[in-house]
């Protein structure tokens, strides 16, 4: 049975303060390969160094909170995927992180594109990216968004509503043109996710529902229609997610629509996207199947599917989420100051706060996502304690790392580093407190360079109209 603290649920666990997973390191300046980009290291002196650039010149060269991104960690990995599903189209998600610059490597590395608004798809085309290769999402898209997207000549629009079926009609009859589209089925699968990256599950605002025969009729009613030209089956079961038993279920239901599709009109259709969502490494305790058994259980789903329903030539797409650009990023955050808070029963928390918080990441408050940290300046000698990281909005919840070792001499001034921390951070930031909005800057061996500058008040007051 679940008892509720008083206070509320970030106090639920005053007696016994951390996860069963995290454990005391052994030694506390340790890196752990599997949380970190490739080019992460400690110089000397014990500094955190990112592409061989010490961490404490680009904190005080760009200032702090800090995203950065080894761009050269971030192709390497675009092109595993590329290779691990050759003859696939590999999506990035506009929606973790997206500017023109990343769209660009994007681009030079041949994958696809999906963005989730018309916000996301200017950016895209402001950059240059083949508007062919670009698949447009949403449930809700406006108008608008829909123009711009026929008018750019986007590759696939993954349909969502009857509504928005009869908008493109509209429109594609206005510019006088077809425009392809996929429609976004719901599986009924439930992820192995936190519900509000779940979706899959009936209950939810995503796609046409299998039940009941919804998508088969919105595939139909594509497929009927002069101004629409159907292509195939969109899918995704959630975000985050390790292990592609549930895929496998997907895959299953998608198709099997697909067969009755063609049942009822004798057409096949030649394209499914299965989506993606696949996890990465945030803490220890997150174990991600090496891209290789990934790809290959892919692939065995697939084939063994495709039989059983007799479909050839399908063309496939996956979306792998963050795991494109969340391995090769981190934040990077100055202490401002250190709590020691006493708790029930004689036990200790100390609280560290750096200079954000959920402003710079919402994930930690919005889905209890967690994460991990370390002293980044200089290495430490000192034993370790259980901290908690938070930031500096009128907040409880404010909370960046939920539980971490950090040296006992931690102090006001210190950097701390955060793994992953790109992937739905700066996408998701806020102003809230009005606070800022952080830089993103890409790193290499040879080059420092922001992709997006941090905002100035100047940014904020230009909005306010007096």
């Amino acid at each position: 049975m679940l008892h509720t603290h008083v206070a509320g649920a970030i106090h639920a666990d005053a007696l016994a303060p951390s996860p069963q997973w995290l454990v005391r390191p052994d030694d506390a300046n340790a890196l752990d390969p599997a949380l970190w980009p490739g080019s992460v290291a400690r110089d000397e002196a014990g500094q955190v160094t990112v592409a061989g650039h010490g961490v404490t010149e680009l904190a005080e060269r760009f200032g702090t909170a800090l995203y950065l991104v080894d761009e050269d960690a971030f192709r390497a990995q675009a092109r595993a995927y590329a290779q691990a599903f050759a003859g696939w189209h590999v999506y990035y998600a506009g929606k973790a992180f997206l500017c023109k610059g990343l769209a660009r490597w994007v681009d030079e590395e041949g994958l696809h594109l999906d963005v989730c608004s018309g916000g996301e798809l200017a950016v895209a085309l402001a950059a240059g990216f083949p508007a062919d290769r670009i698949g447009f999402h949403g449930n809700n898209k406006s108008v608008e968004d829909l123009r711009l997207a026929i008018r750019s000549g986007v590759g696939r629009i993954i349909v969502d509503s009857l509504d928005e079926i009869e908008r493109i009609e509209q429109l594609a009859e206005e510019h006088g043109t077809t425009v392809g589209v996929l429609v976004r089925v719901t599986t009924g699968v439930e992820a192995h996710t936190h519900e509000y990256i779940a979706t899959a599950h009936e209950d939810q605002k995503f796609g046409f529902s299998i039940l009941g025969g919804h998508a088969l009729m919105a595939l139909v009613r594509c497929h009927t229609s002069p101004w629409l030209h159907l292509t195939g089956v969109h899918s995704h079961i959630g975000s985050q997610i390790f292990e592609t038993a549930a895929f496998e279920v997907a895959a299953n239901r998608t198709m099997r629509v697909m067969a009755q599709f063609r049942d009822a009109t004798g057409t096949a259709l030649s394209e499914l996207n299965l989506g993606g969502g696949f996890g990465i490494a945030y803490t220890p305790a997150d174990r991600p199947q090496p891209l290789a058994v990934l790809a290959e259980g892919f692939r065995q789903i697939v084939d063994q599917v495709s039989r059983a329903f007799e479909f050839t030539d399908l063309t496939l797409a996956i979306e792998p989420g963050r795991a494109l650009i969340g391995p090769a990023s981190l934040a990077l955050y100055t202490v401002g100051t250190v709590k020691v808070v006493e708790l029930d029963g004689g036990a200790q928390r100390v609280y560290v706060s750096v200079d954000g918080g959920l402003s710079d990441n919402i994930r930690p408050a919005l889905y209890a996502a967690e994460y991990s940290a370390v002293l980044a300046n200089r290495a430490s000698a000192e034993q370790t304690v259980l901290c908690r990281v938070v930031g500096v909005h009128c907040e409880g919840g404010d909370i960046l790392v939920r539980d971490v070792f950090l040296p006992h001499d931690i102090q006001p001034g210190d950097l701390l580093a955060v793994p992953s921390a790109l992937a739905y951070a700066r996408s998701m930031a806020s102003n809230y407190n009005y606070v800022l909005k952080a830089p993103v800057v890409a790193v290499t061996p040879d080059t420092v360079r922001p992709l997006l500058r941090r905002e100035t008040l100047d940014d904020l007051l230009a909005l306010d109209q007096g």
